[in-house]
């Protein structure tokens, strides 16, 4: 060994940081997080600051500036960590069974405050910001379309839907709906809502016959 140097640590041994380095407690981080969506439910995303984020969360500004560089860091971070979770797919048994599930836990998410206010004003700044379009598109897209590709796969396997059954048509028919319902008109839902909407998604999915396409009168 070459004196003054200091030897490896043994293999398998933790490692220690770096003398100096910062060490982000993650109690803080979570504070962080959480402030981020109640800013963004009460300001939105044009408004929000970091320092309107650093003063909810009851830490100095330095403290997210270690963490993320900007806002929108921030923002793609939440949300790229949002995409990684997914959602479960379903797994009652029959497709009706699966549907009303998928709707019941969508309908939990966009019915929560944060969620109802942030969603659709990340949608807007997704036109200004292609950053964001494409987190968007990870969190609330493409994990849906998994859930949605499970489902059908399930179906087919039990016969209850045909073998070229479309997992982007059924995403669109069982969550299209709702979302509009929820998010765009924002109407509450009334008694019996999703049964009745579960049941009219199977129908439409199990029918191999499509709607005939209108004509002009007279003919």
């Amino acid at each position: 060994m070459i004196r003054g140097m200091t030897p490896p640590p043994p293999p398998g041994s933790p490692r220690r940081a770096p003398a100096g380095a910062a060490v982000l407690r993650e109690d803080v981080t979570e504070a962080i997080r959480t402030a981020v969506f109640e800013e963004l439910a009460a300001v939105g995303f044009a408004r929000m600051s970091i320092e309107g984020i650093a003063r909810r969360a009851g830490v100095g500004k330095t403290a997210v500036y270690r963490r993320w560089k900007s806002k929108l860091s921030l923002v793609l971070d939440l949300l790229t960590a949002f995409a990684a979770r997914g959602l479960p797919a379903p797994a009652t048994g029959s497709l009706y069974g699966d549907v009303r599930a998928l709707l019941e836990v969508a309908a939990h998410a966009l019915r929560h405050p944060v969620a109802s206010q942030v969603i659709p004003d990340l949608l807007v700044e997704a036109a200004r910001h292609p950053e964001i379009a494409d987190a968007v598109r990870a969190a609330l897209l493409d994990s849906q379309q998994g859930v949605a590709a499970a489902v059908v796969r399930d179906a087919v396997a039990r016969g209850e839907l045909p073998r070229d059954a479309d997992p982007d048509r059924a995403l669109d028919l069982i969550i299209g709906p709702l979302y509009w319902r929820l998010v765009v008109v924002r109407s509450p839902l009334p008694q019996g809502y999703l049964d009745d909407l579960a049941a009219a998604a199977v129908a439409a999915l199990t029918s191999r016959e499509g709607p005939s396409p209108a004509r002009p009168p007279g003919e």
